[in-house]
């Protein structure tokens, strides 16, 4: 405001602004009626609106909640999965040096494939079972009586975590 009564036209608010004014006027609480009763009816209602309102916000968070949980298992589960199939080369190596005949290496490799076993380490060593493609990896074959392939030897052990294969088995197929 100016000195002399005037209001400046820095100050003075423009259309705009009185339009959303008295917009905010008419949200705003309704005016109590005259004869100082309160609408029951009314007051049922916006209750009800609340607590539907409330009830459907508590469904929304439970179901979060439950996907959350959800899915730190399943990233769990992944991790537990990545650190089994790092472990592969260990057991690969302790298999080996058992291979050429180190028993030192017996009872580390007993403990490793114990302890991942009970955590859901599975061995697939299929000699004489029929040939599966999402278990095998088949890098020799022999031929034989053309009936259905079955694994003769296995070169290189599989493992299956759970029910996923980290690795498949290496195998020679006859059929």
């Amino acid at each position: 405001m100016s000195g002399d009564g005037e209001v400046s036209e820095e100050t003075s608010p423009t259309d705009d602004e009185l339009l959303e004014a008295a917009a905010g006027a008419e949200q705003g609480f309704e005016e109590a009626d005259p004869t100082g009763e309160i609408d029951v009816a009314v007051l049922v209602a916006e209750r009800d609106e609340f607590r539907d309102t409330m009830l459907r916000v508590k469904a929304e968070f439970d179901n979060y909640r439950k996907r959350v949980a959800r899915e730190q298992e399943e990233l769990r589960e992944r991790a537990n999965e990545n650190l089994a199939e790092k472990l592969l080369v260990v057991l690969d190596a302790c298999e080996a040096a058992i291979g050429h005949g180190s028993t030192d290496v017996e009872p580390i490799a007993k403990m490793l494939s114990d302890l991942l076993g009970n955590e859901g380490l599975v061995r697939l060593t299929p000699a004489d079972e029929p040939f599966d493609p999402n278990q095998h990896d088949a890098v020799m074959h022999e031929e034989g009586d053309g009936g259905e392939p079955i694994v003769i030897e296995t070169l290189r052990t599989g493992y299956q975590w759970k029910s996923r294969v980290l690795r498949p088995a290496m195998v020679k197929v006859k059929g």
